[in-house]
């Protein structure tokens, strides 16, 4: 009923925020205050079901395991055949400055080619997601721009603020037009898009 309203009042598309892992293993220890990973899926599916579009995210390096990592990836594949709601996949390491989970878990963070591999792999098992979003954001400019070469092809949005990346202390600032310049100087035309991946400008 909320996600109609809200729909009704002009919502177009909703965040995959708080995916973590979809996993209640990891979820009741690393975020047990949110809800679990069938409920996240039933939200998405039923706002998949009013005709609103989502994207979808995973948090990875902290405690999971590579079998729930793929676990993850199969809990949205199989939503995915179902509705064909999901714009894009956008997966991002675990920043561990300023937070508890990084004093209890060793061997962080997760390395670039770590992050470079996940989105290989996701763009592989996810082919049924259009889009596959590389996190400048979390990994940096010249990170993000590489990911473009393992299976992404979004570089995501310059974003007016953004507080929970930058209080673990991952602070990577941009603009559009070197994230335009990132995506020439591999050969591609950079397209400046809407939330749900309308062209608005094709960058010259």
């Amino acid at each position: 009923a909320v996600l109609a309203r809200l729909r009704d009042a002009g919502l177009a598309s909703i965040p995959g925020g708080g995916a973590e892992i979809l996993v209640d293993r990891v979820r009741q220890q690393i975020s047990p205050r949110k809800i679990s990973a069938q409920g996240w899926l039933a939200v998405m599916r039923e706002a998949h079901r009013l005709g609103i579009p989502s994207t979808a995210t995973m948090m990875f390096g902290h405690i999971e395991t590579t079998a729930e990592r793929i676990a993850h990836l199969e809990c949205l594949r199989a939503l995915q055949d179902d509705t064909g709601g999901f714009l894009g996949f956008i997966p991002w390491p675990f920043q561990p400055g300023n937070t508890p989970l990084a004093r209890t878990v060793p061997d962080l963070p997760v390395g670039s080619i770590d992050f470079l591999r996940m989105l290989a792999i996701s763009r592989l098992y996810l082919d049924n997601i259009p889009h596959l979003q590389s996190s400048w954001v979390t990994q940096g400019t010249a990170l993000g721009q590489l990911g473009l070469c393992f299976g992404a092809d979004d570089l995501g949005s310059t974003m007016m603020e953004e507080h929970v990346v930058s209080a673990a202390g991952a602070t990577f600032r941009t603009n559009a037009g070197e994230l335009a310049r990132l995506i020439v100087d591999l050969g591609y035309q950079p397209v400046q898009r809407t939330t749900t991946y309308a062209p608005v400008r094709v960058w010259e």
